[in-house]
């Protein structure tokens, strides 16, 4: 598929009546992975990249040209489309938000999210205001790139589980032009389904992380259209690898082996491209 044709079966996924999962490969080998499995859509995901880099997820782990190169590897890697995980926009900024989708577009991505989250312990929060402008920057930088905007609203992953200015803000993003509302955090299915409820766009919610874990069922229930699954893939193959590690390391023995993937069934879902650089 071209990059056209990505972002009309992305956006074709947010408007079909069933819910669909996205998962979040941190790199073109888990990109390609995942694609072989029947997903049909995925998205990056900032913490999986970053440890994958020895980086913390933070702020300030990553730069924009860092997630951009990271983004245009795993689209390269797939026919799917993908969706990146443009953290806050890289700046506090609406002209660097809206830089920042006009550069994500360039990378082959279909879209992108942009977070109120500020990165200052002080004030974790963007101003209402500010963060409905940056959105709407956002969103107009998006306008006719074959790009879906995902507005995300970070209250109750930044120490401030207001429900009524979450639903607030993600009904600003949507009048802004964002086109999928998420907040992620949300304590319970209840809470999900109110915000499905009072919101007039889809709805993204993320599992794998911390609280209770909710069925792909249970989660189309409360009206949630979306659900991705940010760090908790990259973290899961970091746990193999610890406990792989530990045993070797504590017991002597090598029966996580047994478990591992073999080696030609990895080799058969990467690429056969050879390098032109062997130096």
């Amino acid at each position: 598929m071209n990059r056209n044709e990505k972002y009309q079966h992305f956006k074709a996924l947010h408007e079909q009546d069933t819910t669909f999962v996205m998962p979040n490969p941190w790199d073109a080998g888990s990109a390609r992975l995942l694609t072989s499995l029947g997903f049909e859509a995925l998205a990056t995901t900032s913490a999986g990249y970053a440890f994958s880099k020895g980086k913390r997820d933070s702020f300030a782990g990553l730069s924009r040209q860092e997630i951009l190169i990271n983004a245009t590897e795993i689209t390269a890697a797939t026919e799917l489309p993908v969706s990146a995980d443009l953290e806050d926009g890289f700046g506090a900024t609406s002209d660097i938000c809206a830089e920042t989708v006009t550069k994500a577009c360039a990378t082959g991505l279909v879209g992108g999210s942009i977070e109120d989250a500020t990165g200052d312990p002080g004030t974790p929060i963007y101003e209402f205001a500010q963060a409905v402008d940056r959105i709407r920057a956002a969103a107009e930088a998006a306008s006719g790139q074959d790009f879906l905007l995902t507005a995300r609203a970070e209250n109750f992953i930044c120490g401030n589980p207001d429900l009524t200015d979450t639903i607030r803000r993600l009904q600003a993003f949507s009048e802004a032009g964002a086109d999928v509302l998420y907040a992620p955090g949300l304590p319970d299915i209840e809470t999900i389904r109110t915000v499905c409820r009072e919101v007039d766009k889809p709805v993204n919610v993320v599992m794998g992380l911390r609280g209770p874990g909710y069925s792909i069922a249970e989660l189309a229930d409360a009206g949630v259209k979306r659900i991705s699954v940010g760090g908790s893939f990259a973290r899961a193959a970091f746990g193999a690898l610890m406990r792989a590690a530990q045993e070797v390391r504590l017991s002597g023995t090598f029966d996580y082996a047994l478990d591992a993937m073999p080696g030609e069934a990895i080799s058969q879902l990467m690429s056969h491209t050879k390098s032109t650089n062997r130096s």
